[in-house]
């Protein structure tokens, strides 16, 4: 839920008690003075020194990634083997998961009707029809079957781009110019070619009209959003489909040898691309419209967004995969959206924004460069640039192209013409939209069902593999889970590489404490933030508890601070850090990122292709505020216990479950049936529904729900706090995904550790239950009114 605040930090030093300025210290001791700002400038500084900072590390990914490269060029099959280890990470980040088994098969499906058969148009030298095929359990492939009546030169796999449909690539619907109907021309040359249908770009079934829920995701982005918290994706659902025809393709050759090959435009440039880069029984690829230097990819079309791809892979990387097999590019019209959010009355305006667009033709010739750089010169004429004219005609699909791929086939082909209109049956046309809405329905129904199974997964790798007969067997087992979280899951940043250089400026004071502002450097750019509170009432020599509030969604740190009931900010967080200072904690409430609506969600887009998240950053700004926070004279940096509400609470699932420097957590407003409240198209509430489209988080329904993330955060107490009203969640799931938990803490004897508060209210701090945990468990009393 989003969470705004628009009082400034002046606004509260007037409603505050001010102090004769002889009592006022202007920083606190051991930081150098601070600037003051107004409203959100230092939210809006930390947005842009991190961006800078993430624009140097996507450059920089080309030069670090050789290190996990271990080429061995000395032969094919030496090469083919050395670069296996890649080519199973990139399997991996694209999706295409071993345990979605291939359904197996021996023939096409011929998708005939009781009205007519499944003939679409026939001549001397070949027919077409519509056809299927079995690729996952419930899942079909779907398109036009281009079959010659002589021998078969070669079986090629045609993938049109998202928008263009299998029959303009066959001749037999408008769209494509003549000379780019690629499946026409191949089939004519006496290939067998198979055209499937993609995932378009519409938006007619994306949402639930049971709900009476329509969003603008186009069908990929909507089919994306929902695969990539499983651990798939909507490219690694297509490369499936593509690779049930190699499979089916590869069966036939043990009666009539032919060689297989693929050719995509567009989105299907980028299918083509990766299927011959994953399996090496596809002997040459053409990619047309596709191929340029891929550190744009954060501004691509969210659907090609790919976990961890800049850190081991750009377009010259994948090529190498390819090698020594004969890899074409063609340089054509790359498909454009224009990267405008738009939508209709009735249909939520949820989309994440995106553009594609056309490069330079010597961007597409340097990553080639590149590619065959990285291979010191071998393989060099497997890997061809065709350029066709430089003007609005780039044709794709090209005489040169077609020819060169299949002298990658090794097939002589003469004499190649443009391919003539093919005769039509009385057959009509499949039905464009109802294939479609197949299509997107069925990758649709077999995510949702991964939902229903992904916590017996997850059961399987954690739970059955964790002690809970002792506390100190069940730290041991946990601490390679944590790693993995926090290297694979979140994605960690190397250590903070600057001073630590304590900046401070007081921001008001009463009768009972003084509020600075406090900023940290960590990298270049980079700096942690936040208001710092200390009581006044702290001895010589004592050292209290801190407890960092976390504000949510779109807040600042006065948020947290602000006790003006008449304020929106109050209304969500009731002034929990100057309540809990008035009761004797120091505390401190961090600006984390989440702030700026698209301008903070374009920084997940530049982290997820380094294998990264928000919390990477986040992450690392928290231990740098905890290394600061355990050196003040005041602070016991053994009990730093973290408090969040909202996306707050999302921080306290994530924060304290990767570093061990906070003794506890609380989460407030947030505490879910993680993975379903994200992908479910079944609840109202769903992520599937809002604008939040930086929330998911790659392969985490496989790997580590709410339950799990408590669970590295246990043995330190760990507690929920629950509104009957608040719209994040439902009582039902909040108590299933905390059952687990308690039971946990109840198997290792950690009785009274954790609990949970139900109270009667929305989502906001209800500050009674957690109050209470936080002086039980920081062993200190209320402080006298």
């Amino acid at each position: 839920m989003r969470i705004l605040s628009r009082l400034s930090l002046f606004l509260l030093i007037a409603i505050v008690v001010v102090l004769p300025q002889n009592r006022i210290q202007a920083q606190l001791a051991g930081t150098t003075p601070l600037q003051p700002v107004v409203g959100d400038a230092r939210s809006k500084e930390m947005i842009a020194g991190v961006d800078r900072f993430l624009m140097r590390a996507i450059n920089e990914s080309v030069t670090l990634r050789t290190t996990l490269w271990k080429r061995d060029l000395n032969s094919a099959a030496a090469y083919n083997s050395s670069v296996e280890p890649n080519r199973e990470h990139l399997r991996h980040i694209l999706g295409v998961v071993k345990e979605d088994k291939r359904e197996s098969f021996v023939a096409l499906e011929l998708v005939s009707t009781t009205e007519h058969d499944s003939k679409l148009a026939e001549t001397r030298d070949y027919t077409i029809h519509a056809v299927r095929w079995p690729v996952l359990a419930g899942v079909h492939g779907e398109g036009l079957l281009l079959e010659p009546k002589g021998k078969i030169k070669a079986r090629i796999i045609v993938l049109p781009d998202a928008d263009q449909t299998p029959e303009m690539l066959a001749g037999l619907a408008e769209g494509v110019a003549p000379v780019s109907q690629a499946a026409l021309r191949f089939v004519q040359l006496g290939c067998e070619v198979v055209v499937p249908v993609l995932i378009d770009r519409g938006i007619e079934f994306s949402g639930n009209p049971v709900l009476n829920i329509r969003t603008n995701e186009p069908h990929r982005e909507w089919l994306y959003r929902m695969s990539f918290e499983m651990g798939r994706h909507v490219i690694g659902y297509e490369l499936q489909k593509v690779f049930a025809l190699v499979d089916w393709m590869d069966l036939k050759n043990k009666a009539e040898s032919a060689p297989i090959a693929v050719a995509g435009y567009g989105e299907g440039g980028l299918i083509a691309m990766n299927a011959a880069a994953l399996d090496t029984r596809i002997q040459a690829v053409l990619v047309s419209g596709y191929m340029r230097n891929r550190n744009c990819i954060w501004e691509e079309p969210i659907y090609r967004n790919v976990f961890g791809l800049l850190r081991e892979f750009g377009d010259a990387e994948i090529a190498t995969l390819i090698a020594p097999r004969m890899l074409v590019v063609e340089y054509s019209q790359y498909p454009q959206l224009p990267g405008t959010k738009s939508s209709q009355p009735g249909v939520r305006a949820v989309t994440a924004p995106g553009k594609l667009t056309q490069p330079d033709v010597k961007e597409v010739s340097a990553e080639i460069q590149r590619a065959r750089t990285l291979n010191d010169g071998k393989f060099t004429d497997a890997q061809r640039l065709i350029v066709g004219a430089q003007d609005t005609t780039m044709p794709v699909f090209s005489v040169e192209a077609v020819q060169a791929l299949l002298t990658g086939l090794n097939i002589s082909v003469s004499d190649v013409k443009t391919p003539e209109a093919p005769l039509r049956t009385k057959t009509p046309l499949p039905d464009i939209a109802q294939r479609q809405q197949r299509q997107v329905k069925e990758m649709q129904d077999y995510t949702q069902r991964l939902l229903h199974v992904c916590e017996v997964e997850r059961n399987a790798r954690f739970w059955k593999k964790v002690p809970v007969d002792a506390v100190e067997k069940f730290a041991t087992a946990t601490k390679g889970f944590r790693d993995e979280f926090v290297n694979e899951v979140i994605g960690r940043f190397p250590d903070p590489s600057m001073p630590l250089n304590a900046r401070s400026c007081l921001l008001s004071e009463n009768e009972v404490f003084s509020v600075y502002d406090v900023t940290l450097d960590m990298w270049p750019d980079v700096f942690a933030w936040g208001c710092l509170i200390v009581p006044k009432n702290i001895k010589s020599g004592e050292k209290r508890p801190v407890v960092v509030c976390q504000h949510g969604l779109e807040g600042l740190p006065e948020d947290c601070v602000n006790e003006d009931e008449k304020s929106n900010a109050y209304k969500y967080y009731k002034g929990f850090a100057s309540k809990l200072a008035r009761q004797g904690f120091v505390t401190f409430s961090p600006h984390n990122l989440y702030r700026g609506y698209d301008n903070f969600r374009v920084l997940q887009r530049k982290l997820n292709p380094l294998g990264k998240t928000l919390f990477s950053v986040i992450n690392a700004q928290h231990q740098r505020i905890l290394e600061w926070l355990g050196a003040q004279p005041f602070v016991d940096k053994s009990r730093i216990a973290f408090y969040g509400l909202s996306y707050g609470g999302k921080s306290a699932m994530r924060i304290p479950a990767a570093l061990e420097g906070y003794c506890m957590s609380i989460c407030s407003g947030d505490f879910n049936d993680w993975i379903r409240k994200i992908i479910s198209v079944d609840f109202p509430a769903s992520y599937m529904f809002t604008g939040e489209w930086e929330i998911d988080e790659w392969n985490l329904g496989r790997t580590y729900n709410y339950a799990e993330m408590a669970a590295l955060i246990a043995p330190r107490p760990f507690m929920v706090e629950r509104g009957h009203d608040d719209g994040c969640g439902i009582d039902e799931w909040i108590a299933w995904e905390y059952a687990k938990v308690h039971r946990l803490y109840d198997r290792l004897g950690l009785n009274n550790m954790d609990t949970i508060e139900y109270f009667n209210g929305p989502h906001t701090i209800n500050g009674k239950g957690t109050y209470e945990f936080l002086h039980k468990h920081l062993d200190r009393a209320p402080a006298s009114p």
